[in-house]
């Protein structure tokens, strides 16, 4: 017997995408500073992704994308999981991937805080907001990655040319 096709949900730059089902997969490609958000309900079967680019609405002109920025993008989320069947969201489980610092051999000395770093903050800050708690993360280095969530199980998978593959 065949396994069913798993069809996959790809999550750009500044975009975010929620799926149900079984035979679902959300994923994201090339994330370096930006974070991906991975929300997932295990009751009922329905997995969120944002790829959020920036820690800040001040750091934007175009304020219309509310993927652009965690503190937007985790509601938009919340209510795209929502709209598909997912329940509370403090019954949700979260997942940061990204916020890395691609060229932090040239931020040396700069002092403060990269980019990537600040995203990673303004996603938990954002999360922490709307209840949900964060189960594991993969932020940091300076290695970019993919990530893969199975929308059946709650299962995610992060891909990077420099550290491999892990489940997460």
């Amino acid at each position: 017997m065949t396994k069913p096709a798993v069809r996959s949900i790809s999550v750009r730059v500044a975009d975010l995408a929620a799926a149900q089902g079984t035979d679902v997969q959300l994923q994201t490609v090339g994330l370096g500073s930006c974070v991906a958000i991975v929300l997932h309900d295990a009751a009922a079967n329905v997995g969120g992704m944002a790829h959020v680019l920036l820690p800040s609405l001040a750091q934007t002109r175009d304020r219309t994308n509310p993927a652009k920025v965690a503190e937007t993008a985790v509601p938009a989320l919340v209510a795209e999981m929502r709209a598909l069947g997912a329940g509370d969201p403090s019954r949700y489980t979260a997942r940061l991937i990204g916020g890395a610092s691609m060229f932090g051999s040239l931020l040396a000395g700069g002092g403060g805080i990269n980019i990537g770093e600040r995203n990673a903050i303004a996603a938990r800050e954002a999360l922490r907001a709307a209840g949900i708690r964060v189960v594991a993360e993969d932020v940091g280095g300076e290695h970019g990655r993919s990530v893969y969530l199975h929308c059946s199980d709650g299962r995610v998978r992060v891909r990077s040319l420099r550290m491999g593959d892990r489940e997460l």
